[in-house]
């Protein structure tokens, strides 16, 4: 029978975790029972142990630093909906209120999003328009000082940058048995995030764009990140376009094909890569226009 564990302290799920570094981690569960389906329907009947963290409360909700924000991995889609946030965070609040339905928004949180990593994560594609950093933990076994035993001997990781933290598809540099502690975000300016799928729930998506625009009071943009996601392997930033952003007031007619490059979008069940490429330059002007109007009511 495999390992169930359910521990109520970050140090109890790191010390489990190093005993026993083949445990799958469950947050809300909501990506790891559908795809044990998948692998069942094709033969693979393994049942891999579960080291479930839902319990260790203090890994969930947003606290405000005078610096910075802090999200625990733990935040599910439905505390980002009813948080109380900054316009900064207008794009993760609108991606929130698109994924799945409201079992999946109670369920699901952010760092089984971000750990996940699929290339159609929206909360990715949002947390690299937010230059999100992201800490981890592991543990370092039984240490002593003064041969007193030492009562949380954890180790912190290197952080990461967003960009930097994905690897690829569901891949990213999470250490062996280390688990991620919180995401902070930091900065000015407002969110946004629009998704194409072949409906408006309960969807994979097509083609995603995520933003992050601040604007000066003469109405010309200070800074622009804008991602594309699900057109590639891990989510890109559109660094071209955000340059020539940058300095003007916003206008969707900036944005050109030829900003798109990098993307690499796949044939699929949903769309065909033409379509993707396509469709993330509508998105991205569809973005750029709703900013825009923001920005001429805020100066009126």
């Amino acid at each position: 029978m495999s390992a169930y564990h359910r521990p109520t302290t970050l140090d109890e799920a790191l010390r489990i975790y190093a005993e026993d570094p083949s445990l799958k981690v469950l947050a809300g569960g909501t990506d790891i029972y559908p795809g044990k389906a998948t692998r069942a329907a094709w033969g693979d009947m393994k049942h891999q142990g579960i080291l479930d963290i839902s319990r260790i409360t203090h890994m969930r909700g947003f606290t405000e630093t005078p610096t910075d924000w802090w999200i625990g991995p733990l935040t599910t889609w439905r505390d980002i909906i009813d948080a109380d946030l900054p316009p900064l965070f207008d794009g993760l609040k609108a991606a929130a209120r698109g994924i799945g339905g409201a079992q999946i928004q109670n369920r699901g949180t952010i760092g089984g999003n971000l750990c996940h990593a699929s290339p159609a994560a929206d909360g990715i594609a949002v947390l690299q328009s937010l230059r999100a950093q992201i800490y981890t933990c592991y543990w370092n076994g039984p240490e002593t000082t003064q041969n007193a035993p030492i009562i949380s001997p954890m180790h912190v990781a290197p952080s990461f940058v967003i960009a930097s933290f994905i690897e690829g598809s569901r891949r990213t540099k999470l250490a062996d048995s280390a688990i991620v502690t919180n995401i902070s975000v930091s900065g000015k300016g407002r969110g946004y995030f629009r998704k194409l799928g072949s409906r408006a729930h309960l969807v994979i998506s097509i083609a995603m764009v995520a933003a992050v625009f601040d604007w000066d009071e003469r109405g010309n943009v200070r800074t622009a990140r804008i991602v594309v996601g699900a057109c590639s392997p891990m989510a890109q930033r559109i660094s071209a376009l955000e340059d020539i952003l940058r300095g003007k007031p916003l206008d969707p007619a900036l944005a050109l094909p030829e900003h798109f490059s990098m993307l690499t979008p796949i044939d699929d069940v949903r769309a065909s890569a033409d379509y993707r490429r396509a469709a993330a330059l509508q998105l991205v002007k569809d973005v750029i226009t709703e900013a825009a109007e923001d920005q001429r009511n805020v100066r009126r």
